[in-house]
């Protein structure tokens, strides 16, 4: 049985730095006890840590590298470098311990802490359970002897690496001569290592989004606001533009036309493509409950499964070791792909689709819509003290309107794993159904609120 989190959420723990629990004392402490949990046999161990570029990854990162030196683990520093990079190098390295100082798609206020295994995957519930229990315990007598203390160095060649890493992803024989790129890297971690890769193919590479002041990150750039790169695209004239997040573990594109491809597209395009090649491990693509029906119905058509989990890309990337996978993704952009990577990698995901527009020979714009998706609207509604979602009234709703959609529908209703909000979100064929149905849920489950 997996015991009660408080800290940990769905990736990691994450909340406004200098304020709890993303404050050095529990850094410090997360350190000691992560620290701890992983030393285990007689040689000397190691943690790779890394971060995005965030004002407060300063101050998190020396209070982890305290904890950790005091538990007796050496410390190896990379500084600014994507999720996916921490958790290749923590397998490359023969690290211990992976760490990733980033609150990903978040405005800069926030912070948060995502711990890999030695494998390169996200730790279990149980394990982060573990740790969490350990923190809340006097871990004093624990901790190394002033002779076993742990040393921290520095990689300097870090960001090579990850980016031989991506490019090896990329089909040998092909380059990127001849396309112009617009790349945003959300004033987040890969503003060096995504252009360079892009560069080092062949790309005539325009930068947006590359010049991080420690408080810009994600700021009107990056996949949580593409708008800047669709503009960009039209502006330069463009062949494609990739917009990432703060951490570089989802991408989403823009065609010629200055149009945003999401997550589910991408998602089909890979598995077609993989499909095509036979590289393809099982019939089955993960994603999540978000992602669109029309995603599901084109699979279909491919011969192909679409298997869905909750939201979150540890939790695609655990089915798709339970199925064995080796495509898996999220509406928002993470893409897993397993053949290269343990996590969602943007740049990776990227490049499966540049390959895909320069082996066609066709433009993005036909490349890359793969489905006419289905009317799908979310909306968020806010509430205070526990879940209107066990309220008898919201479950009679909710039979309501799942019987207005019938089979050719969904209704997902789901609390934020960040802030006390309901996701309401509904998809059907007919538009104005979809929206009806949705403001009649978010109305009652307003009501509930009201009458409280």
């Amino acid at each position: 049985m997996v015991k009660t989190r408080k800290l940990f959420g769905t990736d990691g723990i994450r909340g406004t730095a200098n304020r709890f629990p993303m404050t050095v004392e529990v850094a410090q402490k997360l350190g000691q006890a992560a620290g701890l949990r992983f030393i285990q046999g007689t040689h000397r161990h190691s943690v790779l840590l890394g971060k995005d570029t965030r004002l407060s990854g300063y101050m998190i990162e020396c209070a982890l590298v305290s904890g950790f030196l005091s538990a007796g683990m050496d410390v190896t520093l990379v500084g600014p470098m994507p999720t996916p990079a921490i958790a290749m190098l923590t397998r490359s390295l023969r690290a211990d311990l992976g760490v990733m100082i980033s609150a990903s798609h978040n405005p800069y206020g926030d912070n948060g802490i995502k711990l890999f295994g030695p494998d390169g995957f996200k730790l279990s519930d149980e394990t982060e359970a573990g740790i969490e229990a350990a923190m809340n315990s006097d871990l004093t007598h624990m901790l190394a002897a002033p002779d076993q203390i742990g040393r921290a160095s520095r990689l300097n060649d870090a960001a090579g690496r990850y980016v031989e890493n991506a490019k090896s992803s990329f089909p040998r024989g092909l380059r990127l001569d001849g396309l112009r790129i617009v790349i945003d890297c959300a004033n987040g971690a890969a503003y060096r290592v995504a252009p360079t890769a892009l560069w080092e193919l062949g790309a005539e590479v325009v930068r947006i989004g590359c010049d991080p002041d420690g408080i810009n990150i994600n700021e009107g750039c990056g996949s949580t606001r593409p708008e800047a790169l669709c503009a960009a695209v039209l502006r330069h004239r463009a062949d494609i533009g990739i917009a990432l997040d703060g951490d570089a573990d989802r991408v989403l594109i823009s065609d010629e036309k200055g149009r945003l491809i999401d997550g589910d597209q991408i998602l089909a395009l890979i598995s077609k493509s993989w499909a095509r090649q036979g590289r393809l491990s099982s019939r089955y693509i993960v994603a999540t409950v978000m992602s669109n029906m029309g995603l599901e119905r084109y699979l279909e058509t491919q011969g192909l499964e679409l298997v869905r989990t909750a939201v979150g890309d540890r939790y695609v990337v655990e089915r798709m070791r339970e199925l064995g996978a080796n495509i898996g993704g999220e509406q928002s952009g993470h893409m897993v792909l397993s053949d290269f990577a343990t996590t969602g990698d943007g740049l990776i995901a990227a490049l499966q689709v540049l390959a895909e527009v320069v082996e066609s020979g066709r433009p993005a714009s036909e490349v890359c819509r793969m489905f006419k998706p289905y009317p799908q609207l979310l909306q968020n509604v806010r509430f205070a003290g526990k879940s209107p979602l066990q309220d008898p009234q919201v479950h009679e709703a909710r039979k309501a309107a799942e019987k207005r959609l019938g089979e050719r529908g969904r209704l997902l209703l789901r609390e934020s794993g960040t802030e006390p909000l309901v996701r309401v979100m509904a998809e059907a064929e007919d538009e104005v159904l979809v929206k009806e149905v949705v403001e009649d849920m978010c109305d009652a489950i307003n009501a509930i609120q009201m009458a409280g």
